[in-house]
């Protein structure tokens, strides 16, 4: 039962991650982003800095997550979060919508809980299969 609870706490948290990003509310993804975190995109691969940076610039804006699918697994100080998503996002300045299948890494640091990584696939079956 402790693990059911745990998985609905990394589950809520990345949803209020998506919420973050959405708002661009760099101090609360600042805290959720490890040090040492690890960001896959479409375009490349970066570290926090450059993740926080293009959040904060605007290079991306990630409008709107629609999450069709969700599963976490716990396997010691580690979570592993896989979201079936819709993405609406602002990329150059072009508005896009991308079907991305997003793994997230999630590590336990004391009793808090960071992200150590964030990555996009893109999926390339019909959205709602």
């Amino acid at each position: 039962m402790q693990n059911d609870s745990l998985e609905q706490k990394i589950i809520a948290l990345s949803k209020e991650k998506w919420r973050w990003m959405a708002e661009r509310n760099l101090d609360s993804l600042d805290a959720l982003f490890h040090e040492k975190s690890v960001f896959v995109h479409m375009g490349g691969a970066w570290d926090k800095a450059r993740e926080m940076e293009i959040i904060q610039s605007g290079g991306i804006h990630y409008n709107k997550a629609d999450i069709h699918d969700v599963s976490v697994n716990v396997i010691g100080s580690t979570a592993v979060l896989l979201n079936r998503i819709t993405l609406l996002a602002v990329v150059g300045g072009n508005e896009v919508t991308n079907p991305f299948m997003v793994t997230e890494v999630y590590v336990r640091q004391d009793d808090n809980w960071q992200l150590a990584s964030l990555s996009f696939t893109r999926l390339l079956t019909p959205e709602h299969q």
